[in-house]
């Protein structure tokens, strides 16, 4: 498994954000984590990608133990946050070509080259991030994301803030991604897990409320929209 979850948890103060999940993401596996706001996906994706550590439970990554090997994890895994943070005044090819330096890769400029051609922002490697829109800066991050050829792509909601055309495009380029790399994302766009993912992982208040392919899902919900699905295992009266 490239990915395995076992009774991970995660709690601030009193609350768990993350209440003892425990799932597994084979190689070349595009998966699905959905849930609405608060149900622990961002938290679960930053203990994955090594940003925080968790209060509890074991996650092996690439058949390596996160706790006792989470610098070399870090090499083999490509994150990209909600909030894609970015440094603005910095030249695309400038900060795509730092970030491989920082992973540590060896021909950062055959690197940079792969990754600035795959997110198709060829056109966009001599302006500065900050003039860039909204969907050139996502494709920016998925690009920091991919420079070090990672094993694992972790992407927390790599649509936001696109228009329609350019959700298509990321769509495109990530489910080009997903014949070689195992991809865990994050999206409320249901439209973007049926057109990329072969399978969906579901939370709900820190815990997996489904786990199944999306044939498997619409099967027992006798032929329901995935949107039906969710909003049928997720709404609760009076959370609004």
């Amino acid at each position: 498994m490239s990915i395995k979850v076992n009774t991970l948890s995660k709690r601030y103060g009193a609350q768990w954000a993350v209440n003892a999940i425990s799932f597994s993401v084979s190689p070349g596996e595009i998966v699905g984590f959905l849930g609405p706001n608060g149900a622990g996906k961002s938290t679960t994706m930053k203990i994955l990608a090594g940003f925080i550590p968790q209060t509890a439970g074991d996650v092996t990554m690439c058949g390596l133990d996160l706790k006792e090997h989470s610098l070399e994890i870090r090499k083999k895994v490509g994150y990209l946050p909600e909030n894609n943070p970015l440094y603005l005044d910095m030249y695309v090819a400038e900060f795509l070509l730092f970030s491989a330096e920082l992973a540590g890769v060896k021909n950062t400029r055959t690197a940079l080259e792969k990754a600035i051609e795959l997110t198709q922002i060829v056109d966009e490697r001599k302006k500065k991030i900050g003039q860039l829109s909204k969907g050139y800066r996502q494709r920016v991050g998925l690009a920091h994301a991919l420079i070090h050829d990672p094993s694992i792509l972790i992407l927390d909601e790599p649509s936001s803030g696109l228009d329609p055309n350019q959700a298509i495009e990321m769509r495109s380029v990530i489910k080009q991604l997903g014949t070689e790399k195992t991809i865990l994302l994050s999206t409320h766009i249901m439209q973007e897990v049926e057109a990329m993912c072969g399978r969906v992982i579901i939370l709900d208040q820190g815990k997996i409320i489904a786990d199944d392919t999306l044939i498997g899902l619409k099967k027992t919900a006798k032929g329901q929209s995935l949107e039906d699905i969710f909003r049928n295992l997720t709404n609760h009266v009076g959370s609004i």
